[in-house]
């Protein structure tokens, strides 16, 4: 029988109604003609679509871009691959940086290969675990004992994607004679990237790890090596600093930045395409007017609302350690692969892999998803009690730490803030954290750690205490420095976090 107005029977799922409401929003049509009204509501509902769908795949870029910006203008101004910051005394709660640790001695450099050409990097011999990260977040390669001078040292040679010369063929990591000095290539797709160093601490004391990247670390422009200017280092330790994206519209301005310095081959073409439409293009300013504003407003809100669901409470049944039934512990890279590749890349990218680790964390390396016992660190977050109950700062927690943590080097546990990822400040505690190197740490006699978390001050065990405050959520990572067969084979797990009555 034939469709009302055709000749034939048309399938109804060719067909547009005349009405179709959405959440927020009602759109009219004509026998499949827009109304007036609903052209502008359907160019706004797409623009809020793109920005949302823009703001969960550029975390990573806004990420980066907001780290670099962070550092350029803590140092003095300047050729930036010799001027490197250090956290000569730790990180406390005053740098806003995505979950920082308390327990390694940090030392972060900025390269921008368009303004240097290739650049240098002297890592001494046995430096703690090193990367480099391009521009999007991605693996350059690692340094240092995960890196291919295997803890002996050696020098790196970064080669930008403006480089054109006789290493262009050179594999990352390959070992090469250049103008009389041997270097590991480094290949980067990007101008910018960022050089986090992690330094062990001996004993609890800062001072050896400090010293080896002050004295050991060089970073200058090839151009310079005959006389490399010094280096010039600044203590981060206590500054206020923020490193952390933006979570409005002020968003798109980073990844604007980005997206103007970079090749456009480093960007997947239909992302690029999204931000074009959204008036993010190389080569152009980025001036959005007050209605366009609004729209990317509201994405980037449903896009931050979405990233901290994934981010504080995983979808996947797989990012639960010990099943979401039994324990609320759950691995933030829990994809297993560094580049976010489901199988291998024949299923795509895990997008809320991505998205969860990159708006909790930074440092991205395969050497933090490899089964290397003894060697490197393993986490585990908890943002909910026992219960299934978000973390709150006017309640009382306990935690017991079982005997025999599966930890060659240490564990720690540091609390953060829910909004900024960062650690968690408090009145009292610059450094909301434990760790089993600690001397006023208390055991119990079967050698396990029972750890409290509260506003107040406990009268005893002071030590195993960690401050929270009231009106702000918290979350946990626990470390595991050197972890051992039992961590990966799940024979020991961390207690769970239990709210006190």
């Amino acid at each position: 029988m034939p469709t009302d107005n055709f000749n034939n029977e048309i399938p109804e799922d060719l067909l547009t109604p005349d009405s179709i409401e959405l959440p927020g929003s009602s759109l009219s049509f004509v026998d499949g003609f827009p109304t007036l009204e609903s052209l502008t509501d359907a160019y706004e509902l797409e623009d809020f679509n793109r920005a949302t769908s823009l703001f969960i795949s550029m975390v990573p870029v806004a990420s980066l871009e907001a780290i670099r910006k962070g550092l350029v203008d803590f140092v003095e101004a300047g050729p930036v691959e010799n001027r490197w910051v250090i956290f000569d005394d730790l990180m406390d709660s005053n740098s806003l940086f995505l979950t920082g640790n308390t327990d390694t001695v940090y030392a972060f450099g900025i390269l921008d290969l368009e303004q240097s050409g290739p650049v240098v990097i002297e890592i001494p011999p046995n430096c703690g675990p090193s990367t480099i990260n391009d521009a999007t977040f991605s693996f350059v390669i690692d340094m240092g004992a995960p890196g291919p001078d295997r803890g002996e040292g050696g020098k790196y040679l970064v080669l930008g994607p403006d480089y054109s010369g006789p290493l262009s063929d050179n594999e990352n990591g390959e070992l090469v004679e250049h103008d009389g000095e041997s270097y590991f290539v480094a290949h980067s797709p990007t101008r910018v990237n960022w050089v986090p160093c992690r330094g062990m601490l001996v004993d609890g004391d800062t001072k050896p790890a400090s010293e080896l990247f002050r004295n050991g670390i060089k970073a200058y422009a090839l151009k310079d090596k005959d006389n490399p200017p010094p280096m010039i280092w600044k203590n981060m330790s206590g500054a206020e600093v923020n490193t952390i994206h933006s979570n409005h519209e002020s968003f798109f301005e980073e990844i604007h930045r980005t997206i103007d310095k970079e090749p456009p081959e480093v960007f997947d073409p239909e992302i690029l395409g999204m931000a074009s439409l959204l008036g993010i293009r190389k080569g152009e300013s980025f001036e959005p007017s007050d209605r366009q504003r609004a729209v990317l407003e509201r994405g980037v809100m449903v896009g931050n609302s979405y990233a901290r669901a994934v981010t504080f409470a995983p979808r996947a049944p797989e990012a639960y350690l010990y099943g979401e039934e039994n324990s609320m512990w759950y691995n933030m890279l829990h994809g297993n692969d560094y580049r976010y590749l489901i199988d291998d890349g024949a299923g795509g990218v895990d997008a809320d892999a991505r998205l969860m680790f990159f708006y909790m964390a930074t440092v991205n390396t395969p050497a933090m998803i490899l089964k290397m016992p003894g060697v490197g660190s393993q986490y585990a977050v908890a943002a909910r009690d026992s219960s299934g109950a978000w973390l709150e700062g006017d309640r009382n927690y306990s935690m017991h730490i079982p005997p025999d943590v599966p930890a060659k080097n240490f564990w720690s546990l540091v609390v953060y803030d829910v909004q900024t990822r960062s650690m968690l400040q408090t009145p009292d505690q610059s450094f909301p954290s434990v760790n089993s190197m600690r001397p006023d740490l208390v055991t119990e006699a079967d050698g396990s750690v029972n750890l409290t978390f509260g506003s107040e001050r406990p009268a005893e065990n002071e030590g195993n205490w960690i401050q929270t405050r009231p009106g702000k959520t918290w979350f946990a990572i626990i470390r595991l420095y050197g972890p051992l067969e039992p961590w990966f084979e799940k024979t020991w797990r961390p207690g769970e976090i239990e709210r006190e009555v």
